[in-house]
């Protein structure tokens, strides 16, 4: 459950604030998509999931150039943006946050536990103790934080009762390029909704490299925003909540492709410390894309690969604007020896 938040000021006009809320944030670009200015960037969500970069997934170009609308607030599926006006927050069933009915629990509930077990957030929380009244059965609470809850619904699938109800931001499109994906696995890991997985196969089975839940997806494009070779293309097809004045909301967002992520960061080595092993070579999705053999470990043409080559030994960095921000390299290397700096956005 989560702790008070930090909040951070994105522009101010007048008696109108622009707040953003980074712990609510999941890295869906949603906002950005928006934003009549284009004025907010999202990017290296694969590296801050993983922990590998220090930063915020979304961040404003220019306060000043920000016209305080409310557009990106009102489409947020987690109310990580919000709009303030006299200090007092702006709750009206204009904001797709607030119009989305809050996951709730039911007296049917049984206190199992499974809702607690299964969610991808970590946003319920279950207290339970046998009955005193001689009877077989459990007594206790079930809360749900609805500040983190994302509406994936896999509490309420899971439900024996039928206790929970929730209701989904967005209906949509799900595809992935299998002939593109190098199955780093950072949409897995970024996904706020468990919705991508890996299938495990049986001895002699083929199966795809990266599987999609379309029961769990809230097809919010984190996935998409995150896959380091643009393998993902996730499109919002319906708002599902009675949010007031919906048209104009949906004439920014459906059918629309997730905006491309900013390159907020920049590769750095210690060549003295790099074994030279090429691992890291081996295992940069964009490498991988480039040249099929390295999939299986061949580390042949050194001077050839696209983003990271080892060359007299040691680590290079070809082209810095190709990296995908996704961190594989940094998790790999048994020396510590490449990393992911944070840079400016321009």
């Amino acid at each position: 459950m989560q702790e008070e938040m930090r909040l951070s000021v994105f522009a101010e006009k007048k008696d109108k604030q622009l707040i953003y809320y980074p712990e609510k944030c999941i890295g869906c670009g949603t906002c950005v998509q928006a934003c009549p200015k284009g004025n907010l960037t999202v990017g290296a969500v694969g590296a801050i999931t993983r922990g590998l970069l220090d930063a915020d997934f979304l961040e404003i170009k220019e306060r000043e150039a920000c016209l305080v609308c409310g557009i990106c607030a009102k489409v947020c599926p987690t109310g990580a943006l919000e709009m303030k006006q006299e200090g007092k927050t702006l709750t009206d069933m204009s904001y797709l946050s607030r119009a989305m009915k809050p996951t709730s629990v039911n007296e049917n509930c049984v206190h199992c536990g499974l809702c607690e077990d299964i969610c991808p957030q970590g946003c319920i929380e279950v207290t339970r103790e046998i009955s005193a009244d001689g009877k077989l059965k459990l007594v206790g609470k079930t809360n749900i934080d609805t500040e983190c809850c994302v509406h994936c619904g896999w509490c309420a699938e899971v439900c024996p009762v039928n206790a929970i109800s929730v209701e989904k931001p967005f209906e949509g499109r799900w595809t992935r390029d299998e002939d593109v994906c190098q199955t780093c696995h950072t949409c897995v890991e970024v996904c706020p909704a468990n919705a991508i997985f890996n299938k495990k196969a049986k001895p002699g089975e083929r199966v795809e490299k990266i599987s999609h839940r379309p029961d769990a997806c809230i097809y919010c494009g984190a996935c998409a925003i995150a896959c380091p070779v643009d393998a993902i293309d996730v499109r919002k097809t319906a708002i599902l909540p009675n949010v007031e004045k919906k048209g104009v909301l949906e004439k920014k967002l459906l059918e629309a492709p997730v905006p491309n992520a900013i390159l907020r960061t920049c590769l750095e080595t210690d060549e003295d410390a790099c074994l030279g092993c090429g691992n890291c070579v081996i295992v940069c999705p964009v490498n991988a894309l480039s040249d099929r053999e390295l999939a299986a470990g061949h580390l042949n043409n050194m001077d050839e690969k696209a983003l990271l080559g080892v060359k007299n030994g040691r680590i290079s960095v070809i082209d810095q604007d190709l990296c995908g921000a996704d961190g594989a390299c940094a998790m790999i290397c048994p020396v510590n020896a490449i990393w992911l700096v944070k840079r400016e956005v321009k």
